[in-house]
């Protein structure tokens, strides 16, 4: 396996190379007999929101363990802004802001002395940066963390892991259990963050709020990456056909092989009763005119829409190998 190159990213020189913040090749790790992760590989670019949606046991924790360097690949390579973070995690851990899906916090504080508590172990700015954040937030200094609700817990968690003022910014299902406007928010403050210039690394099962703010994402199943794509191309290139048959269809008529022929690629293929519907990319040309050679007068009607991305992840997820 080629080794990844070593030079560092510097985003403060507009004239370097834009080094990718995370890289893994080949990444396994094994506990034990059980494999949690499979040869994963995949790059996030800097500036950017990279989204990786699996459902649970699918890796996701795993995969973030090994970026924040707490555990180390079984094989193959793990790579922070160039740097292993199993051997260099003290030195990365200033460019690293991370929000847990149960973030831990001191419940017998203050919003205000929290900030100041965790301020000792950062740059002297922290402070500062950390009540601006809370302004920012809707956050009042002087509230009782054991008196919030679970969402203003998760600002006050952004707003610790925004104030160092990382370059990179992981974030384990941070909108879970949180109601629609404080979510919303939530994915407002990512975007924003991205546009200045942040990565943002997003592990989450929820697809609809992936799909407002991620430029990339990453499907994964079983320990293994089944996807890996920009987003805007791949919403671009799927389809959903729905045709509806009428009369008896002969279950030994080879639909499946028909409806294959109307995408490059065939994600899934499902039948309601009389009604088919077909999920891929690359609808091909003609496609009515196909289904109707076959099909003939047993074809009542057809129809395309695009679809979501939740339907494109559990066509994927439930697409057989």
């Amino acid at each position: 396996m080629n080794e990844l190159p070593t030079q560092q990213y510097d985003p403060s020189n507009l004239d370097a190379p834009r080094m990718n913040v995370i890289d893994l090749v080949g990444a396994t790790k094994k506990y034990g007999a059980k494999l949690a992760l499979d040869s994963v590989t995949y790059s996030v670019e800097p500036g950017s929101v990279f989204a990786l949606l699996g459902e649970n046991g699918a890796g996701k924790t795993t995969t973030i363990k090994l970026l924040l360097g707490e555990t180390a690949p079984t094989s193959g390579q793990v790579r922070l802004f160039q740097r292993d973070p199993w051997r260099e995690g003290a030195s990365l851990r200033s460019k690293i802001g991370y929000v847990p899906e149960f973030p831990v916090l001191y419940e017998y504080m203050t919003v205000a002395e929290i900030g100041k508590f965790a301020a000792a172990f950062y740059p002297q700015n922290f402070g500062s940066e950390y009540a601006k954040r809370c302004q920012e937030f809707e956050l009042a200094p002087n509230d009782k963390i054991s008196a919030l609700s679970k969402g203003m817990k998760a600002k006050v968690s952004l707003a610790l892991a925004l104030a160092h003022n990382p370059e990179l910014l992981v974030l384990d299902e941070p909108t879970s259990g949180l109601d629609a406007l404080v979510r919303r928010q939530f994915l407002a403050n990512i975007a924003d963050l991205a546009a200045s210039g942040k990565t943002v690394f997003l592990s989450s099962h929820q697809t609809t709020e992936v799909e407002r703010v991620a430029d990339q994402v990453a499907f994964m199943k079983n320990g293994r990456v089944v996807l890996v794509e920009r987003l805007a191309p791949l919403m671009d290139s799927a389809r959903i056909v729905t045709a509806t048959v009428t009369g008896q269809i002969d279950e030994t008529n080879p639909l499946a092989t028909l409806f294959k022929t109307l995408f490059s690629e065939t994600i899934s293929v499902e039948r309601y009763g009389a009604r088919y519907r077909i999920l891929g990319r690359g609808l091909v040309d003609g496609y009515e005119e196909r289904l109707r050679v076959v099909l003939k007068e047993r074809l009542a009607e057809t129809s395309i829409v695009r679809p979501t991305l939740e339907d494109i992840f559990v066509g994927y997820m439930t697409r057989k190998e």
